[in-house]
């Protein structure tokens, strides 16, 4: 078999056969084939895309070019989420101990964030002593002992991904569905869950700018799965605005043990009681999805998820007074209100701008190699439908420096206030 023949089957519009993708996946991982000839083969999927089977395969294909975890000595039935990211999107933090409070495994293979905030791994960082590495074994063991983990890739999970990856990043194919629907599952299929709830975001602020982009990548997504013998269904959400109150490191985790207490902003607290809902129906411990709902609403209320987190905490090696005090993680050494400047309704806040506004404070990565200020980031007193009065603060911004005219001005351009305002419908679709 030769690249090139590869490269015109699929040129021309063809289906890749499970030869040539596994070929292709192979000689990606052992170099043998050139950077140029994978480039021109991920330029030939984005234009002329894959079908379900095709996706399918390049994901098991990228899952088996590297280790794989073998969760099976753990008791019941595991679930994981993914959420395809956005601002404000600390929802696996509350999301988790919930479910682990009501016995079910979580074992959560997260990753740090590149762009406008923090990952779920960087999030916890900002929590003094939190290791986000264990061993395979210490991973396995929590889950058992706690029901909870939340890790870094471990081992050399799907390599292939890595390498082509890389190269979407710098041949412009990153949006190419297929592509990401073979980057997410592999890493999620070899990561040993049983079953999968996915939450693809859709908006000014996410990945997918439309709904139809959202509802492709999502059956695409399920579909992998399902054909991976994993039980899987996806949720489309909404991130034309940030998600919750709070956007920065150590703001998120104080809005994680807000909502754990039962006191979470209603957006995100609804979010992740509807995810949470799906994922405890997987896992066969409720029937209906207003009984799982009940179940994880009385978790909250009696205390137990809260204590889950704090669990969790302690067992990675981070400070559990963390659940009473947040102030323990880093703080910003300024304040500063943004007041609005006229009165009405507020009628747009552009979720990417304001995430972009908080990586400019310290709290993403522009680069891989930045280091974060877990201590800074954005908190937003009105959202979209808010009547605000001029003069009142929008949102106050947290920095450790003084000048700031940079960050403000962004803002400004990026929140309308209008006479009227479009309500926003958090839960889109549910695709199975």
């Amino acid at each position: 078999m030769r690249m090139v023949d590869v490269i015109d089957h699929k040129r021309n519009g063809g289906e890749l056969t499970n030869a040539e993708i596994k070929f292709f996946v192979d000689g990606v991982v052992d170099g043998s084939i050139p950077d140029y000839q994978t480039s021109a083969l991920l330029m030939a999927i984005y234009f002329n895309g894959m079908a379900d089977g095709e996706q399918a395969e390049l994901a098991m294909q990228m899952l088996r070019s590297g280790d794989q975890l073998d969760l099976s000595d753990i008791p019941g039935i595991k679930v994981d989420k993914h959420s395809t990211g956005g601002v404000g999107d600390k929802t696996s933090l509350p999301l988790a101990p919930m479910i682990a409070a009501l016995g079910i495994p979580i074992p959560m293979i997260s990753g740090r964030g590149l762009g406008h905030t923090g990952g779920t791994l960087d999030k916890l960082e900002a929590i003094p002593g939190f290791k986000v590495e264990l061993s395979e074994d210490q991973f396995k063991q929590q889950v058992k002992d706690i029901h909870l983990a939340i890790v870094g890739a471990t081992g050399n999970i799907a390599p292939a991904d890595k390498k082509i990856y890389a190269l979407r990043d710098v041949t412009d194919t990153v949006d190419s569905i297929p592509l990401i629907a073979g980057s997410i599952m592999s890493k999620k299929i070899a990561s040993g869950t049983d079953a999968l709830v996915l939450d693809v975001k859709t908006g000014s602020g996410a990945f997918m700018k439309t709904e139809n982009q959202a509802r492709d990548l999502a059956k695409a997504l399920v579909s992998i799965g399902q054909n991976a013998g994993m039980d899987c269904m996806a949720l489309i959400s909404d991130m034309n605005q940030p998600l919750g109150r709070m956007i920065g490191n150590a703001l998120e985790i104080q809005e994680t043990i807000d909502i754990l207490k039962g006191n979470g902003p209603a957006d995100i607290t609804d979010l992740v009681l509807t995810l949470g809902s799906q994922m405890v129906v997987l896992a066969k411990k409720a029937q209906t999805l207003a009984e799982a709902r009940e179940m994880l609403e009385t978790v909250v209320a009696n205390g137990k998820a809260l204590e889950s987190f704090r669990q969790m905490v302690v067992a990675q090696g981070g400070d559990g007074k963390v659940v009473d005090d947040p102030t323990i993680m880093p703080q910003a050494k300024y304040k500063v209100d943004l007041p609005a400047k006229t009165s009405g309704v507020v009628a747009k806040m552009t979720a990417d701008e304001i995430g972009i506004a908080s990586m400019l404070l310290g709290g993403g990565r522009q680069t891989k190699d930045d280091q974060l200020d877990y201590a800074v980031g954005i908190e937003l007193h009105k959202k979209v439908g808010d009547p605000v009065q001029k003069g009142e603060p929008l949102l106050t911004i947290y920095a450790n420096r003084e000048d700031i005219d940079n960050v403000k001005t962004l803002l400004y351009d990026n929140i309308e206030i209008a006479d009227s305002a479009e309500p926003i419908t958090l839960i889109h679709e549910i695709v199975k």
